[in-house]
């Protein structure tokens, strides 16, 4: 891999941490937002991630099969790896189901509708997304200080 397409690569990366910020920061935000009806209620998000590499090697002309093969059967190693969002998926997870009659979103019954964010999870799942993005950034920084020492050679 050439050493400016450690670029595109962490640049891949930091785009996709910054979404999934924004996604536990709208669980975090939503995790106490309650409902009198479970259709209606907030649900934790989360992001899908997905490599690019297998496009990479599409682009290349390469059919599935060789794909496990070394970057040198393919004649030269597949540029344009990293990594993207494929969506956005609402968890499955059950609702927190909380009798509260005196809720003024309270349904007949008396019971009160909340998410199924677990506020711990996701302030573990914000600290690692910023680790993810600060580790890109200094992918990046590397990579800028070498090509800058090597243009520095030739002095």
């Amino acid at each position: 891999m050439a050493l400016v397409n450690v670029f595109d690569v962490a640049g891949s990366g930091m785009s996709a941490q910054s979404v999934r910020l924004n996604t536990t920061a709208s669980n975090l935000a939503n995790a106490q937002t309650a409902s009198s009806s479970a259709d209606q209620v907030y649900r934790n998000r989360q992001p899908v991630f997905s490599q690019m590499q297998s496009d990479a090697m599409a682009a290349f002309g390469r059919e599935p099969s060789a794909w496990g093969q070394e970057p040198s059967a393919w004649g030269q190693e597949p540029a344009g790896r990293g990594v993207r969002v494929m969506g956005i998926v609402e968890s499955d997870a059950p609702l927190q189901r909380r009798y509260e009659p005196d809720h003024p979103e309270a349904d007949e019954e008396g019971y009160v509708f909340y998410p199924n964010v677990n506020p711990v999870e996701e302030m573990a799942n914000m600290i690692s997304a910023s680790r993810s993005f600060q580790m890109n950034v200094e992918v990046m920084n590397s990579a800028k200080q070498m090509i800058q020492r090597a243009l520095t050679l030739g002095q």
